[in-house]
């Protein structure tokens, strides 16, 4: 790839520099002679990816799809009963009485 393929890949990775241009605080020109410089790993972009894990953690959540959260929730509270219920905790337990050994069944 080229220069300027490599360039557009770094900057689907890190959005957060589409926010530095549109507030003017820097232009696409400059990013790309940077890259040009310096590449992807240098210790130049650490300032203008910084806010980059907030950006990052802030599109997730944009992304979530809260009824498929909820329904899988629902599917694991429903595994989790079906388990208690064929494992009874110690507190759930019928406390059984033996029976007198001197008796019979029909005593």
């Amino acid at each position: 790839m080229t220069t300027k393929e490599n360039f557009k890949e770094f900057v689907k990775a890190h959005p957060i520099l589409l926010n530095h241009v549109n507030q003017g605080k820097m232009t696409w020109q400059k990013f790309y002679e940077m890259y040009d410089m310096y590449g992807e790993n240098s210790s130049v972009w650490d300032e203008y990816l910084s806010a980059s894990t907030t950006f990052d953690i802030l599109g997730f959540l944009k992304t979530l799809d809260l009824d498929n959260i909820q329904e899988g929730i629902n599917s694991i509270q429903r595994v989790l009963g079906l388990i208690q219920d064929m494992h009874p905790t110690p507190g759930n337990q019928e406390v059984k009485k033996p029976r007198p050994i001197y008796r019979h069944f029909e005593d």
